[in-house]
């Protein structure tokens, strides 16, 4: 019986043991493609800004411009979106081939949101969302779209309320109209 008693207590000790031996790996935090291209060490990173014009919300307007950076000899473009909250900004950086994407996904959703309207669900939505965590969507509640952006995936105060799709995708159509006027 003390055999049997020690045989288990053994299994039990070492089983214990084993678990608090694995080593954690540090949750890796997944860059955005902005801070991918600008952490690049060994050259000299250039920031150039060019506004355009303040993107309107329903609760006041956000900055915009396009942002070139030149890492050694690469060069690329962002638009960024700054929302000015209470204690810190909220800026969406979204490059290049993602404001492609954004332009094409807008264009889906003006076409969906009368639909969805008419669903007369009491609540739907209907959102697209970047490789860095950007969104573009809508809401319906009551019959009514309530379209947005959310800037980053995480935080507080980084969400703007926008009339509609068509006001963004004019925002969108002017970042990419300057970004490709910077290439030539």
């Amino acid at each position: 019986m003390l055999k049997r008693l020690f045989s288990v207590s053994a299994i039990i000790l070492i089983t214990t043991l084993s678990y608090g031996q694995e080593v954690k790996k540090e949750s890796e935090t997944v860059k955005t493609k902005m801070e991918v291209f600008t952490s690049k060490t060994g050259s000299i990173t250039k920031f150039v800004d060019n506004k355009l014009p303040n993107l309107s919300a329903s609760y006041g307007a956000a900055e915009t411009r396009v942002r070139k950076i030149t890492n050694g000899a690469a060069t690329a473009y962002f638009y960024q979106i700054t929302k000015e909250g209470k204690y810190s900004n909220s800026v969406a950086s979204i490059e290049y081939s993602d404001l492609m994407e954004l332009l094409k996904a807008v264009k889906v959703l003006k076409g969906e949101v009368i639909n969805d309207i008419a669903a007369n669900s009491d609540y739907r939505e209907n959102k697209f969302v970047t490789v860095d965590g950007f969104q573009v969507g809508y809401y319906v509640s009551k019959g009514k779209a309530s379209w947005y952006i959310k800037l980053e995936k995480q935080g507080s105060d980084n969400t703007l309320f926008i009339d509609n799709g068509d006001t963004f995708e004019t925002a969108l159509t002017d970042a990419k109209r300057k970004i490709d006027e910077l290439k030539r």
